[in-house]
Formats: structure tokens, C-alpha cells, sequence
């Protein structure tokens, strides 16, 4: 059975720094592509970042790129996303996920239930 554990969301002020953690059981991140996707109440969901298994790239977003960093830890099979800079704007719900689909889309098939990350003075 598939899970993931996020945590690491939280409160911040612009400027600030978050790191979001991601437990995942169920598979190894030997083998999958692995990533994050954000949620804002009335927008359309994000994908954020994504690590691939076939040859450790890494993707993001435009809205992110220079200030997210995606890492993984096979050994503890957990995912990280580094996050300086924050911005208003970058308050959402973001979820741990898996997909078939290749890293560069950043569309996934399978998440978690996600953390809050919320930015404001």
C-alpha cells in the first residue's frame, strides 16, 4: 500500500524558510519519480517540483525555480523540498507525490494528504 507523510508546513513570513518532508512507504524512490504539487483554495493544483529516478534531475515550476530545492534520501526513502524565499503567493496545501507520467510534465497519479504552508506577515 502506498503512503506518504508530509510534514514540515507551517506558518512564515515573506522572505522566510520552510522544509517539507515526505515519508513515503509503499515503493522506493530507487525506482519512482517523485515530487510535489501545491493547492491554493480557488486556484488550479501546481505541480511544483519533481525528482527523477532514471537519472536524478530535477524539474520546477517557473513560479519556483532559484528558490525551491527537491532531495531525496533513498536510505530513508523521504523526499525534501527546501523553500527560501517564500512569497505570499506561495501559500497552498502541498502534496508528496508519484507518477508514471516523465518528471518534465510535473503531473502526478498518486499523493498524499499534504501540509499547509502559509505566508504572511
Amino acid at each position: 500500500q502506498v503512503q506518504f507523510v508530509e510534514s514540515g508546513g507551517g506558518l512564515v513570513q515573506p522572505g522566510g524558510s520552510l522544509r517539507l518532508s515526505c515519508a513515503v512507504s509503499g515503493f522506493t524512490l530507487d525506482y519512482y519519480n517523485i515530487g510535489w504539487f501545491r493547492q491554493a483554495p480557488g486556484k488550479e493544483r501546481e505541480g511544483v517540483s519533481c525528482f527523477s529516478s532514471r537519472d536524478g534531475s530535477t524539474y520546477y515550476a517557473d513560479s519556483v525555480k532559484g528558490r525551491f530545492t527537491i532531495s531525496r534520501d533513498t536510505a530513508k526513502n523521504t523526499v525534501y523540498l527546501q523553500m527560501n524565499s517564500l512569497k505570499p503567493e506561495d501559500t497552498a496545501v502541498y502534496h508528496c507525490a508519484t507518477g508514471r507520467s516523465s518528471c518534465i510534465t510535473l503531473v502526478f497519479g498518486s499523493w498524499g494528504q499534504g501540509t499547509q504552508v502559509t505566508v504572511s506577515s
